[in-house]
C-alpha cells in the first residue's frame, strides 16, 4: 500500500510521519523538491540525524547542489525505490508538500521530455541579459493555465515550462491536468489541516528557529564552496532572501520578515492546489494529537 501524507510547509508532517513509519515499519520517501540536495539542511527543514536514525529515508541529500532535478526525474527515482521497498515491506510512505512531485505520484506524467541542455542554456542567458520577467511574460502567452500553479515567479518552473514548450509546441500544463487526478486503489492520500492563524504562527516560529540554527551560515558555506547563487536548488524561499541580504539588497531584519512572508505565501499556494483534490482525507492537526492522527490513518489500512 502506498500512503501519501501531504500538507503545507510547517503543518507538522515530520513527527506524524516518523511515528507512522515506525508503527508500520515503512520507509519514508521525501516528496520535497529541495531536501534531495546536499548542503541544504536547515532551510529545507530536512530530517535531523536523530530522525534519520529512527526511520530509513529516501530522497534526502542524494543530489549535488549543481544537479538539475524535476518532478519527472523524482517520479522515476521514486518508482525504483518503491519497487525496492515493497519487495521487503507492506507499505511505503511518501511525505511532502511539493505539488508537482505529489501530482506525479498520484498520476504519473506522460510523454514529458527530459530537459534540453541547449534550451536551458538559452533561457538562462536570456535571464542574465534581460531578467526573469521577460521569460515570465512569454510563459503567460504560451501557457496561461500554468501561471497560477507556479510557486510565484519560480525560475526553475518557468525555465522548465518554456523548455517543454520549445521542444513540443505544447503547453507544459497540458501534460498534467489536475481535474483528471484520481489515486489508484493501492494509494491512500492524507493531508494535515490547520487554521490559517495557527499555520502562520508555526511558519513564523519555524523561520525564527532556522535563523537561530544557522541558516545564514549554511548559505555562506554554500557560496564559499563555489556554487553559483543562480543554481536551481537555491531558487528557494529562505535561501533567496539570505543571498540577497549577503549581497546588500536589504538588511537582516528585512530578510527575516521577507522569509516569513514568502513562506506564508508559499503555504497559501500549496493549500490552493491541494484543496482541488477531493480524494484527500484531511486530518485536523489543530484538534487531534499525533497519536490520534496516526491511528486514523492506520484504520484505513
Amino acid at each position: 500500500m502506498r500512503i501519501i501524507l501531504l500538507g503545507p510547509t510547517a503543518s507538522g508532517k515530520t513527527e506524524l510521519s516518523l511515528q507512522l513509519a515506525e508503527e508500520l515499519d515503512a520507509p519514508i520517501i521525501s516528496a520535497d523538491s529541495r531536501q534531495c540536495f546536499s548542503m541544504m539542511d536547515i532551510g529545507t527543514a530536512k530530517p535531523t540525524k536523530e530522525e534519520l536514525a529512527r526511520v530509513l529515508h529516501y530522497n534526502i541529500s542524494n543530489l549535488s547542489l549543481d544537479e538539475e532535478d524535476s518532478a519527472v526525474k523524482f517520479n522515476r527515482r521514486a518508482k525504483e525505490w518503491e519497487i525496492e521497498i515493497l519487495s521487503n515491506a507492506q507499505h511505503v510512505l511518501y511525505v511532502g508538500g511539493s505539488t508537482l512531485h505529489l501530482t506525479g505520484l498520484i498520476q504519473p506524467f506522460h510523454d514529458i521530455p527530459d530537459s534540453n541542455p541547449g534550451n536551458i542554456a538559452k533561457l538562462n542567458k536570456r535571464i542574465e541579459q534581460d531578467d526573469i520577467e521577460s521569460l515570465y511574460e512569454q510563459l503567460k502567452e504560451v501557457d496561461p493555465e500554468y501561471i497560477p500553479k507556479m510557486d510565484g515567479m519560480n525560475r526553475q518552473r518557468i525555465i522548465r515550462a518554456l523548455d517543454v514548450w520549445m521542444q513540443t509546441g505544447k503547453p507544459f500544463s497540458s501534460f498534467h491536468k489536475d481535474e483528471e487526478l484520481q489515486p489508484d486503489s493501492d494509494t491512500l492520500v492524507f493531508g494535515l489541516h490547520r487554521s490559517r492563524e495557527k499555520l502562520y504562527e508555526r511558519i513564523n516560529q519555524r523561520v525564527s528557529i532556522m535563523i537561530r540554527s544557522g541558516l545564514e551560515e549554511e548559505v555562506k558555506t554554500i557560496l564559499d564552496s563555489g556554487f553559483s547563487r543562480n543554481l536551481q536548488a537555491l531558487q528557494t524561499v529562505g535561501y533567496r532572501e539570505v543571498i540577497a541580504t549577503l549581497e546588500g539588497e536589504f538588511d537582516r531584519e528585512t530578510m527575516i520578515e521577507k522569509i516569513k512572508t514568502n513562506t506564508r505565501r508559499y503555504a497559501k499556494r500549496q493549500l490552493t492546489w491541494f484543496r482541488r483534490w477531493e480524494f484527500v482525507q484531511w486530518l485536523d492537526a489543530d484538534s487531534m494529537s499525533v497519536d490520534e492522527m496516526k491511528n486514523v490513518i492506520i484504520s484505513y489500512l
